[in-house]
Parts: C-alpha cells; sequence; structure tokens
C-alpha cells in the first residue's frame, strides 16, 4: 500500500524520533554512570586520604605521649594533646564517610573505640612523672594496640583499595563509553537526516514531476472544454454549423465527438423545420389571399339578394341570409387573423426608442372603447426595441380584454412593469369575467376560445399571435387568474433591440 508523502515525512521523523532518543538515552545512562564511579572514586580516595591521616595522628600522639613519659618535656604533651584531637575528629570522618559500606562501617567503629580506649589510658599518666621504669613497662603495654591499630587501619585501607581499583575500572569503562554513546548517536542522527532529506527531496521531485503533469493535463482539459463551452454557446445562440477539433482519444475527445454529430443533427433538424415552417407560413399566407376572392364574392352575392329580392324574401330566407352574413363575417375574421398569424413572423423589426407609457395611450385610442379606464403604472419604461412587434402585442391584449368583458359595468385596464435583469416584466390587468385554471394554457392555442364559436369576433387568433411575437423575442407569456377575479397577463421583453429571426 502507497503512503502519502505526508505518511512517509512523520514516519521517517518518528523513527529519526526513536533513535536519537535511544541514543540519547544511552549517552545520558553512561555519563550519569561516569558521574557516579567518578564520586565513588574520589570518595575512595578520602577514606584512603582520611586512613593515612588517622595512622599519622595517631602516630604523633603516641610519640608525644612516649617523650613526655621518658624525658617529662611539656612540649611533648602539646603534641599529644593536638594528635589526640585530630586523630579523634578523624576517626569521625573516617566513620561517617564509610557509612554506606557495613563492613568498612564496622571497621571504622572499631578504630574510633581504640582510639578512645587508648585516649584515657594515656590521659592517666599524663598527669604525674613515673619513673623511668614506669615509663617503660608502658611503652611495652602500648606496642599491643599499636598493632591492632595498624592491623584495623591496614584492613580499612586494603579494602578500599580493592574498591578503588574496581571503580577505576568501571569509571575508565564508562569514560570509554560516554563519548563513545555521543559520538554513535550523531552519527546515526546525521544518517537517519541524510536518509530522510534524499527520501524527502525524491518525493519532492516525484510530486513537482506529478504537479507539472497535472498542470499541463489541467490546461489541457480546461482548452478543450472552453471548445465544449463554445459550441455549447453557439448552439444556444442558434449556429448548428459549430464543430471541435479535438483529436483527443479519451473520454473529452469522444464527448467532442457527440457533440459534433449532435450539432450536425441539430442543424439537419432545424433546416429541415425551418424549411417546414416556411411552407407553413406561406401556405397560410397564400390561402389567406385565394380566399379572401371567394369571400368577398359571396359577401356581394347575399347583399344583392338582399337589396335586390328583399320584397319576395320570406322571414325564414331572410334569417338564414343573416345566419350566413355572419358565417361569412367569421370567415373574414379567421382569414384576417391567419394573414396576421404568418406576417407576425415575416414582419421587419427595426429597433427604435419606444416611450412604454404613450405607446399603450396610442394603442387604447385605437381599440378600448370610452367606457373603459386605463391606468399607467409609474415607472414605465422608454429603450430601443421593435415597435410594431411591442405595438401588436398591446393591441391584442387590450382587444382580448375588451372582447371578454360583457355587457354591464365600467371595464378597467392596468398597466405595470418591472426591470428583471436583461429583460422587462410587463404585467397587463383586467377586471373581467377571468378565465378558469385549467383553461390558462388552452388560451394560447391557434384557434382556440373560450367563446361560443357562432360569435364572429372570436376567432382564437389574437393571443396565439401574441405568444409567437413574444417566443420569438425570447420572451414568456402566461396568465394569473381564476373566474370572476379578473385576468393578469404577464409577460416579458428583452431590453435591448429585439433579436428576431426574420423568415
Amino acid at each position: 500500500m502507497a503512503l502519502r508523502l505526508n505518511t512517509k515525512i512523520l514516519l521517517g521523523f518518528a523513527i529519526a524520533l526513536s533513535a536519537l532518543v535511544a541514543t540519547s538515552i544511552m549517552a545520558f545512562v553512561t555519563i550519569r554512570q561516569l558521574s557516579h564511579y567518578t564520586s565513588l572514586v574520589d570518595h575512595s580516595y578520602q577514606v584512603l586520604q582520611q586512613t593515612d591521616d588517622v595512622r599519622l595522628a595517631i602516630r604523633d600522639a603516641q610519640t608525644g605521649m612516649r617523650g613526655y613519659l621518658l624525658v617529662g618535656d611539656p612540649y611533648y604533651l602539646d603534641l599529644y594533646q593536638r594528635n589526640a584531637l585530630l586523630m579523634q575528629r578523624k576517626a569521625v570522618t573516617l566513620q561517617r564517610l564509610v557509612a554506606d559500606g557495613r563492613l568498612q562501617h564496622a571497621r571504622a567503629d572499631t578504630l574510633r573505640q581504640l582510639i578512645e580506649g587508648q585516649e584515657e589510658e594515656l590521659e592517666l599518666f599524663k598527669t604525674y612523672n613515673p619513673s623511668p621504669e614506669a615509663a617503660q613497662a608502658l611503652l611495652l603495654r602500648e606496642q599491643q594496640p599499636l598493632r591492632v591499630f595498624k592491623g584495623v587501619v591496614l584492613r580499612l585501607r586494603q579494602y578500599e583499595e580493592r574498591l578503588l581499583r574496581v571503580r577505576n575500572q568501571r569509571q575508565q569503562l564508562f569514560q570509554w563509553l560516554a563519548p563513545l554513546a555521543i559520538v554513535v548517536s550523531a552519527v546515526l542522527a546525521i544518517i537517519i537526516v541524510l536518509w530522510l532529506f534524499r527520501r524527502i527531496s525524491g518525493e519532492l521531485r516525484a510530486n513537482e514531476h506529478l504537479r507539472l503533469e497535472l498542470t499541463r493535463v489541467n490546461l489541457d482539459t480546461a482548452r478543450r472544454i472552453k471548445g465544449i463551452e463554445h459550441l455549447a454557446r453557439q448552439v444556444v445562440q442558434g449556429d448548428y454549423k459549430v464543430k471541435i477539433v479535438d483529436s483527443g482519444q479519451d473520454r473529452l475527445g469522444s464527448l467532442a465527438t457527440l457533440l459534433n454529430q449532435m450539432t450536425q443533427a441539430l442543424d439537419d433538424a432545424f433546416s429541415t423545420l425551418e424549411k417546414r415552417n416556411q411552407e407553413l407560413d406561406q401556405f397560410a399566407y397564400v390561402a389567406s389571399h385565394d380566399l379572401k376572392a371567394p369571400l368577398r364574392g359571396l359577401s356581394t352575392i347575399v347583399r344583392w339578394i338582399e337589396d335586390e329580392q328583399a320584397a319576395d324574401l320570406s322571414p325564414a330566407l331572410l334569417t338564414y341570409l343573416d345566419q350566413m352574413k355572419g358565417r361569412l363575417g367569421r370567415l373574414d375574421d379567421l382569414i384576417n387573423g391567419l394573414l396576421a398569424y404568418a406576417r407576425a413572423s415575416r414582419t421587419e423589426a427595426p429597433a427604435e426608442e419606444v416611450n412604454v407609457a404613450q405607446l399603450t395611450r396610442d394603442v387604447a385610442d385605437l381599440v378600448v372603447p370610452p367606457d373603459f379606464a386605463l391606468e399607467l403604472a409609474p415607472g414605465l419604461p422608454t429603450f430601443q426595441t421593435d415597435r410594431l412587434g411591442l405595438q401588436q402585442v398591446f393591441t391584442n391584449l387590450f382587444s382580448n380584454a375588451v372582447k371578454y368583458h360583457g355587457p354591464g359595468g365600467t371595464g378597467r385596464l392596468r398597466v405595470s412593469c418591472q426591470d428583471i435583469g436583461r429583460h422587462y416584466e410587463f404585467r397587463v390587468q383586467d377586471n373581467g369575467p377571468g378565465i378558469a385554471p385549467e383553461h390558462h394554457q388552452k388560451i394560447f392555442l391557434l384557434f382556440q376560445t373560450l367563446r361560443d364559436r357562432h360569435t364572429a369576433e372570436s376567432t382564437g387568433i389574437g393571443l396565439s399571435i401574441v405568444k409567437r411575437l413574444i417566443d420569438d423575442r425570447k420572451g414568456s407569456i402566461h396568465v394569473e387568474s381564476d373566474l370572476g377575479q379578473g385576468a393578469t397577463f404577464i409577460f416579458t421583453w428583452p431590453k435591448g433591440p429585439a433579436l428576431v429571426k426574420i423568415k
């Protein structure tokens, strides 16, 4: 399992730290042992020094007492007294120094007791001046304690010398181990640091190489994605002939190939659709014009019959003629509507400055009766757009409101607008009978009307023309209404010159 760089670095440092801690502990232990045995060596030298001092003090004290007993000179008595005090202090010091060793401590205690006993015995003779025979006897008596003194001091010294030899050996061993441990620790640290440096440098070089490779791949991928985005933007704008040049063998290359195939298919489909739409528009336009002539002929014949044969016509026949005029009038409205619907996509769309408030007043003067109230909300914009198209939208919406208002009551129209970014959102609100929610989509379909088909003015084309005009300008329209609540038509219109594709 491959480890990440951070994990490798942490693991390497953990190993290095563990090794350094282990060698540091070893160096610490050896240095501490060296210090310990150095102290013991110093202690042994102190013990040996004290044994020498005790031995010399005892010798000088005995010399002073012998001299005093033999010649009675006070000088020797003073020498005795000084060395008696000295050997007593040295014995106490020696006993304290060897307190950590049971055998040596017992010997030092024996030596101290012997010194005290000898001192008490010699004290008996310093107050009088014995005869030479008594002094000689006393000197003979001192030979045995002196040998005991020497034996105790010798054993003390020999034991301490053996300890000193052992401690010197241990001290020399740790004197050799301590610098060795430090050197080993330093060398090991250097080796580990160099190893870590080499590994980390290698990993960093590999990572840098990988980063450069990823940067190159990312730049190449970004370039190829930018090409795909360009194709998408061109498709959104209606250019289906755009292609991507990408020879990659990866998923992006496959995607580019599929997108090229898609744009080709879209181009073929939209070309076919445009051709069909043009044929349909041409058919509607030509058919409307061709139907006008016979329709006018039928209307003329009906009018001639009414003018010339009125006296000879029965009431039933007059009723039939009235129904025929109604049907001919509705057919004329349908043909006019078809012409308007066909022209809605064929009209040139020059951009000009349009004051919406003034435009709606002009439209109201043409299609809104005097008994209707027109209310314009503040803030209606003035902007560059297709005046004729926007005028036709308001004309059809106003006419639709007037047609469906019905008899009775005062009609009311309200126009408002708000800025929603790249479009204006217009709202045309009336107080008519309203539209049931299930018919909100139906009313924008061609030839769909909510009125009786025998009503002449209801052709079902007006709102279809409105939707087509708005759709051609990439806008949207919908209605908010309910029965008895009036209707509000809401549509969006681009702010700039309308991008209408002229058929």
